[in-house]
């Protein structure tokens, strides 16, 4: 039975499975309806045939990732409206996936539902089976990130004291919330790609540290740069152990911003000289092959990178770089890859705000972040912060009191899925890692990216950026296919 469901809240998990999507600095609020008990029947629609499949999310929330029952085929016609010209032959990078990142917050939220609901969860958002989301990647911290309930690292020792040789360190603090979520993604989806990043060394590690407790601010105690590559590799070896594979770490969350809880400074001739002198000679010496990004900050500094680069014993180390989007233009980014096309870029965070409204930031991130990262060579597109409650938590004192979660679960027996739950979803049940980018046009009110999978199948994802209705049409192979986008509308292709 197929039932048309366009609500954004889930209050029951009985029916998860049936309303599922197939029926990390900061932009979202999504609306609630209360479900009808009983369903009312409803007159089944008669698919109709087309050589396109489209699934819409409107700007006023009538569409929220819905597949279209409408006609859409391949002809010879003229097109109508503008045209986006697609190449499939002419490929760029590859993708690697797109998701969110798995604070501790967000852990602890999912972990305190039945294991029935965090199954039925868990599924929905990592599910490879065509059915669901399908997410792809996850960022995780490196002890504690400021969407976690307190500050902690995996080495911290009475004040005054030091652990060069890390005797204290242990992960178990991560076996409570996370480590028991990541097993049982991994369970669902064992081919996801996990990104590790700190938001601060331990804290007897650190110069000059902003607060009294030594989480916030400071910068590495060049003291302490091959203990610090040790924990790194203590850490990598103590998720293996726990079955939890690490792709690639980050030196460093925001190394130009302080003033977070927990933060730590780290300027690029830091970050380059502890990549080559301690993580990297590390890694190789333990046989680590988890990769190692740098950066991960903002694309106002793009220069942060191709510093680091230009360091020729540091360089060889290096997989690529990774970036937010608080501050600049996503366009930088290409500027990195235009100096170093061997490198690979990452696009790993950005926020949607308590404060925001759902088709400002639908608009916004897919244009920069869906769009704009992925035509700017950056293998995913990671939305910060998969899932709070009602009260944007739990979070460290002085952390973002903010940010709102792909999710909003309220005291696990409800689930919300806000609006950057459906803006990675138009990407990540459809562009599966290995796929790459191919050509496509790019209209001003029609911000646009295509992709090929390893299967052959093509997805084209369009925003409609402009005040008004739009027909427009698409181009591959010499035939042509037309569709129309209300104002504030994004939907995504798949052929």
């Amino acid at each position: 039975m197929k039932i048309n469901f366009t609500s954004t809240v889930i209050t029951s998990f009985i029916t998860l499975s049936v309303f599922s999507a197939s029926s990390c600095g900061k932009k979202s609020s999504a609306g609630t309806v209360t479900p009808v008990n009983p369903v009312t029947p409803v007159t089944p629609v008669t698919p109709v045939s087309s050589d396109v499949a489209m699934w819409l999310t409107t700007a006023d929330q009538t569409n929220v990732f819905s597949k279209q029952n409408v006609s859409i085929n391949f002809g010879t016609s003229a097109a109508s409206g503008p045209l986006i010209n697609i190449d499939a032959a002419t490929t760029y990078q590859t993708i690697d996936g797109f998701g969110y990142c798995l604070t501790g917050g967000s852990a602890q939220v999912i972990n305190l539902m039945s294991d029935a609901q965090k199954n039925d969860l868990l599924t929905d958002l990592f599910a490879t089976d065509g059915t669901h989301i399908g997410v792809s990647y996850l960022r995780i911290s490196i002890g504690a990130s400021d969407l976690s309930a307190f500050d902690y690292t995996y080495d911290e020792v009475t004040p005054g004291q030091t652990d060069p040789d890390l005797n204290s360190f242990s992960i178990d603090q991560e076996k409570t919330d996370l480590i028991p979520i990541l097993k049982k993604i991994i369970a669902i989806n064992p081919a996801i790609k996990i990104l590790a990043t700190p938001w601060t060394a331990p804290t007897w590690m650190k110069a000059s540290p902003l607060g009294e407790n030594g989480f916030k601010g400071g910068s590495l105690n060049t003291t302490y740069y091959d203990a610090y590559a040790k924990y790194f590799v203590k850490y990598i070896q103590a998720m293996k152990a726990q079955g939890i594979t690490i792709d690639a770490v980050t030196p460093q969350n925001e190394p130009l911003n302080a003033y977070n809880n927990p933060a730590m400074t780290m300027q690029s001739n830091e970050e380059a000289n502890f990549v080559k002198n301690n993580l990297g000679p590390q890694f190789k010496a333990a046989g680590i092959t988890t990769k190692i990004i740098v950066y991960d900050h903002n694309a106002d500094h793009p220069e942060y990178a191709t510093d680091i680069y230009k360091d020729a014993a540091a360089n060889p180390y290096i997989d690529g770089a990774a970036f937010h989007l608080y501050a600049g233009n996503i366009s930088a980014v290409s500027t990195v890859h235009d100096a170093y096309p061997a490198k690979n870029l990452y696009f790993t965070e950005q926020y949607t705000p308590a404060t925001g409204g759902f088709g400002g930031d639908l608009s916004w991130h897919v244009t920069n972040l869906i769009v704009g990262a992925t035509r700017n060579w950056c293998r995913n597109v990671l939305e910060w912060n998969l899932a709070t409650d009602p009260s944007y938590g739990p979070h460290t004192n002085g952390g973002c009191d903010g940010c709102k979660g792909a999710l909003t679960i309220n005291s696990a027996t409800s689930v919300t899925r806000n609006v950057s739950y459906y803006i990675i979803a138009h990407a990540s049940k459809f562009v599966r890692p290995g796929a790459v980018r191919i050509a496509s046009d790019y209209l001003s009110t029609l911000p646009n990216v295509a992709f090929k999978n390893t299967d052959g199948s093509k997805v084209l994802i369009v925003l409609n950026s402009g005040t008004a209705q739009q027909t427009f049409s698409f181009k591959i192979d010499g035939k042509t296919a037309t569709s129309t986008l209300g104002a504030g509308s994004v939907a995504t292709y798949v052929w």
